[in-house]
């Protein structure tokens, strides 16, 4: 039942979650789960860091979601109401989540990846949300993130069916980014990371709320909401270095 999550801050602004139970598919334990939503406030809580990276350990798998050992071994119905919702933790962050991922993602290891902003895969994924052939339903959003990334009929295919699906298929559908070879997925994510990690938090961070502003509010509400962004980002002040490098004709160095 033992397995870790590593948070491992680098100097360029991102850090790197590391979902590390390599033996056993990196399948999540209540002690992960709560650990990974430490780490999630950490990150948020975090002025050094400007982008998350998630991935898992080993070659087999990114993570084959929970433990079905420790659902088992909830005492009742309550506690397990009750459980640290790793998904959940890893979708309300503020800051832009990129996902690396290959071999076996499924059930709450995919609903993470759902619940970040960009996904990249390495050819050996295998995805799927085999919650249905267990008998029940996953808790971790699939049924409400995956019908807005791939619209209704792929989505009930996919969550009726418990069918997996390789990284091409994965991409074809847009449940995936991008794709790369498995030793090059990693790296490929990392950059986005980086490139992200480059500019004003402040923007990203608007960015990423104004998008998930999107996924809910009728449009009128949302282009206000998008509006009120915008005008937080001039207040902030980061944009005077956008406009003085674009003068200058280099790259921008946003401080803050």
């Amino acid at each position: 039942m033992d397995g870790e999550v590593h948070l491992v801050k680098g100097a360029d602004g991102v850090a790197e979650l590391v979902i590390d139970r390599p033996a056993k598919h990196n399948a999540v334990t209540p002690a992960m789960a709560a650990a990974i939503a430490a780490h999630a406030r950490a990150v948020d809580a975090d002025g050094d860091v400007r982008c998350l990276l998630l991935r898992g350990a080993g070659d087999r798998a990114f993570c084959s979601g929970t433990d079905l050992n420790a659902l088992a071994a909830y005492p009742d119905l309550w506690a397990f109401r009750n459980r640290v919702e790793y998904s959940t933790a890893i979708r309300d962050m503020k800051k832009p989540i990129v996902v690396a991922m290959k071999g076996w993602a499924l059930g709450g290891g995919f609903e993470m990846a759902l619940a970040a902003d960009i996904r990249v895969a390495g050819r050996s994924l295998k995805a799927g949300f085999p919650e249905v052939t267990r008998g029940w339903v996953g808790g971790g959003g699939a049924s409400q993130m995956l019908p807005r990334l791939i619209g209704y009929g792929q989505a009930m295919r996919l969550l009726l069916t418990g069918e997996n699906v390789g990284a091409e298929e994965a991409h074809a559908l847009g449940m995936v980014e991008m794709v790369a070879e498995d030793a090059e997925h990693e790296d490929v994510a990392r950059g986005i990371a980086r490139r992200i990690a480059s500019f004003s938090p402040v923007a990203t961070q608007s960015v990423k709320a104004s998008v998930r502003m999107a996924l809910q509010a009728p449009l009128p509400a949302g282009l206000a909401y998008e509006n009120e962004m915008n005008v937080l980002c001039f207040a902030a002040g980061d944009h005077m270095e956008g406009i003085r490098a674009f003068a200058e004709k280099r790259d921008a160095a946003f401080k803050r």
